[in-house]
């Protein structure tokens, strides 16, 4: 049985404040298939309310969170002018250890991001 899970946290490091109301879908891909697992949108704290793949569901493979920068970005009123540099941000990864816990961030801001494994 899977014991790992997928999480995630959004900063807004433009504004050094939790991104809240970032929405993001949780995506896996199978060669050319992709399957829609979930869509969340980001609390107070920046996280989402459970975790984005919880442990009954997780399993080895290749993913893809797509974060909506660019409705966030507008909403806080950083976007400028269109078109956005930053509208949606996706990072593909992969789960190789149905044991652990996966922690992808985003660290945003209206024209740069990173992300890592967290813990």
């Amino acid at each position: 049985m899977a014991e790992g899970y997928l999480t995630t946290h959004v900063l807004d490091t433009a504004r050094g404040l939790p991104a809240a109301g970032l929405r993001i879908t949780l995506t896996r891909i199978v060669g050319d298939t992709r399957t829609l697992l979930a869509e969340m949108t980001t609390n107070d704290d920046g996280r989402t309310d459970s975790p984005i793949l919880p442990k009954e569901s997780f399993s080895t493979g290749e993913y893809e969170l797509m974060f909506q920068a660019g409705d966030y970005l507008r909403a806080s009123g950083q976007a400028g002018d269109e078109p956005l540099f930053l509208d949606e941000v996706p990072i593909r990864f992969g789960i190789s250890d149905v044991d652990a816990h996966y922690h992808v961030p985003l660290l945003l801001s209206p024209f740069g991001y990173s992300t890592y494994r967290g813990s």
